[in-house]
């Protein structure tokens, strides 16, 4: 299996790397269009702020490229809200393929923000994207801005609001937390889902 990390939204890609790497998958962190679209599975990470990546992805010609792509395709943080259509977050017009809007955390309600470190999971529906992992596990987050729960979501979380934690919409999938920093939850997500996908 050979996997695609797009190299255009932030620099958190040691870690995700080191995550493929200990699935003893090969990779290529790449904005190369064809190796992104000849690759069985693509990565979306991303750390930094929407507008920032989004303009990346412009400047880089890849917006139409992974709107386009057939394959399975992860995106992680950042990675995964820019699948959706608008974050308000720098007001800016995201990839479109997954409805709905990011919005931020409430600033009544006395929360930290951004929301950064351990919360569980809550399993939505059954999916083999969960196998073998309990209910209610806690993974590693780190975001200021939310993806609501549509029909798409597959795990959820609180933090003041309910939010999407994980979410599928045909071909795409993505992960608000950090799966690669979630030690051994968050590694059985990832080999999971390149199990699934395979």
């Amino acid at each position: 299996m050979n996997v695609a990390v797009i190299e255009s939204c932030g620099a958190n890609f040691k870690s995700v790397l080191n995550a493929l790497d200990r699935l003893n998958l090969n990779y290529k962190l790449t904005i190369d269009k064809t190796i992104i679209q000849q690759a069985d599975v693509v990565l979306l990470p991303g750390v930094g702020s929407a507008g920032f990546a989004m303009n990346k992805l412009n400047n880089n010609g890849l917006t139409d490229v992974i709107c386009q792509l057939k394959q399975p395709v992860l995106g992680i943080c950042l990675g995964m809200q820019l699948l959706y259509e608008y974050s308000v977050e720098d007001n800016v017009p995201c990839l479109g393929i997954i409805p709905g809007r990011l919005n931020k955390f409430p600033d009544n309600m006395n929360l930290i923000i951004p929301h950064m470190g351990w919360n569980n999971l809550i399993f939505d529906v059954n999916h083999p994207l969960f196998a073998d992992i309990k209910l209610n596990n806690d993974v590693y987050f780190v975001h200021s801005y939310y993806a609501p729960i549509n029909e798409y979501t597959l795990a959820s979380c609180n933090y003041g609001v309910d939010f999407t934690a994980i979410v599928n919409y045909a071909n795409f999938y993505g992960m608000q937390f950090h799966p690669e920093k979630s030690s051994e939850v968050g590694a059985k997500l990832l080999a999971n889902f390149f199990r699934l996908v395979k």
